[in-house]
């Protein structure tokens, strides 16, 4: 058996180029075959699994739902959504995960609203993409808006965090958030020589960030958590001599459809704008949202009447689904 001090490692990483947001990183050399194991799971875990800051929900009053326009603002809202999601956060020192900030931007004094006015506003982070422009506004009106920022880890789907945070103002729109502050990762392998042996390799990591963090931070940041991992491994207490018959988890083709089927957003759907409306409102924006309330809920609900119910029933009939049935086996843990 070969023993590990007998492997060949690199002495040190070397940098061979280095910005505010990207940076070229040469291990050398390495095993046969390592440079593909290295550098596969470097970026795997660049890609994924660093934490992140972004914008998770606004709220812009007078606004009741995600597919408003606003008067007097070129851009709607769903436009609006977009641009907050694209905004890269820093933060300015250690110990706060997230931020809301609310403001008031004048037309008159500001016709065009920027990440930068975001910027001036927040206390514990700054926006690193100041220039975006948010939307333009028309001289004669104002708009007062609420943002929320979270920290997070990967990609977070707005349907997810209205799962989350159920207990919001109507009206508030949550986004799509990219916490990821890695935007690009490629490596190569090539032939490395040492002494007369020439099957060695070498490797070569390029990263490219979003500016909230250099790239050499989030390659130690990318060294702890594999290490974390791979510590477990070499803890011989936690390596047990009898392994426990662990029973297969069985799927159920039909519960995973209607699950499928019951996160469907209902502006998705050939419904009425009326009901659609209704129920927008009321914080019901898919299926689930739907299902949950039996008719006497439905009933209650602002401007909803007989005709929209009528509509509703034969569309759940369709789809196999009814009022007030019962979703436990349908949701998940963060359901």
């Amino acid at each position: 058996m070969v023993s590990i001090l007998n492997f060949q490692k690199p002495d040190e990483i070397i940098t061979l180029s280095e910005g505010l947001s990207s940076a070229v990183f040469e291990f050398k050399p390495l095993e046969p075959g390592f440079g593909l194991t290295v550098g596969h799971a470097v970026r795997r875990v660049l890609l994924s699994s660093l934490e992140g800051y972004s914008f998770a929900s606004f709220k812009i009053e007078g606004v009741l739902h995600e597919f408003s326009s606003v008067e007097g603002v070129l851009e709607d809202v769903p436009s609006i959504a977009m641009t907050l999601k694209s905004l890269r956060l820093k933060p300015l020192g250690k110990g706060v995960s997230e931020e809301t900030v609310s403001m008031k931007i004048n037309g008159k004094d500001t016709p065009v609203f920027t990440a930068q006015h975001i910027s001036e506003h927040l206390d514990h982070f700054q926006v690193v993409n100041l220039d975006q422009v948010i939307c333009h506004l028309d001289p004669s009106v104002s708009i007062s808006i609420s943002l929320s920022l979270c920290k997070g880890r990967g990609y977070v789907a707005s349907e997810d965090l209205k799962l989350e945070n159920r207990d919001v103002p109507i009206g508030t729109v949550f986004i799509d958030s990219t916490y990821t502050p890695v935007q690009n990762v490629k490596y190569s392998v090539s032939d490395y020589r040492v002494g007369k042996k020439t099957d060695y390799e070498k490797l070569t990591v390029e990263i490219t960030t979003d500016g909230t963090i250099d790239p050499k931070s989030a390659l130690l940041q990318v060294a702890d958590i594999l290490i974390m991992h791979f510590r477990l491994l070499s803890d011989s207490n936690r390596i047990k001599e009898t392994v426990s018959v662990i029973q297969e988890e069985v799927f159920d083709e039909k519960l995973l459809v209607r699950k499928h089927l019951l996160k469907t957003r209902l502006d998705n759907l050939e419904i009425s704008v009326r009901a659609k409306n209704c129920l927008s409102v009321a914080g019901v924006e898919t299926l689930m949202d739907l299902v949950r309330h039996n008719v006497s809920d439905l009933m209650k609900f602002r401007n909803f009447g007989k005709k929209s119910l009528d509509e509703l029933g034969d569309l759940l009939e369709d789809k196999g689904l009814s009022f007030g049935m019962d979703i436990a086996p349908y949701m998940s843990d963060n359901d």
